[in-house]
C-alpha cells in the first residue's frame, strides 16, 4: 500500500430527533464538555485532542457513532480497501464531487469517512 492513514480528529455522533436535545443537554450539563458550533447547526464537543460532533440524524432509528481516518493519498486508500474487500458506503451521506475522501465501514459495521487532511 502506497497511502499512509492514521486516524483523524473528529467523531461523530449520529442522533435520531427524539433523542437529540437530552444527548446535547448529557455532554454540555452532565459531563461539561466544552461546547462549540462552528458548523452550526451541528453542535461539537472538546473531547481531549478530539473533536465529538454530534448530528441530529431524522433517518435513523437508533444513535451511530462514525469515525474519522486521515489518508495523503486517497485514491491509492480507496484502492486498497477494495483489494481488502472493505465495504464503501459512500451514499449514506454526501460529501461532494470535489472532496477527496469517501465513507467505509469495517466489518462491525461502524462508518469511517477516510479523507485527505485539506479535502475541504
Amino acid at each position: 500500500m502506497t497511502a499512509k492513514i492514521t486516524g483523524g480528529i473528529n467523531i461523530a455522533m449520529k442522533v435520531p430527533p427524539h433523542q437529540y436535545q437530552d444527548t446535547i443537554a448529557f455532554y454540555r450539563d452532565v459531563v461539561g464538555l466544552k461546547p462549540f458550533t462552528a458548523k452550526a447547526p451541528a453542535i461539537g464537543f472538546e473531547l481531549g485532542p478530539n473533536r465529538l460532533w454530534i448530528d441530529e440524524a431524522p433517518m435513523l432509528s437508533q444513535a451511530e457513532v462514525w469515525l474519522e481516518l486521515f489518508t495523503d493519498d486517497f485514491p491509492a486508500a480507496a484502492d486498497h480497501f477494495s483489494k481488502a474487500r472493505v465495504v464503501r458506503c459512500d451514499a449514506i451521506e454526501p460529501l461532494g464531487e470535489r472532496f477527496r475522501g469517501g465513507w467505509i465501514s469495517n466489518p462491525a459495521n461502524i462508518i469511517h469517512m477516510v479523507r485527505e487532511p485539506d479535502a475541504w
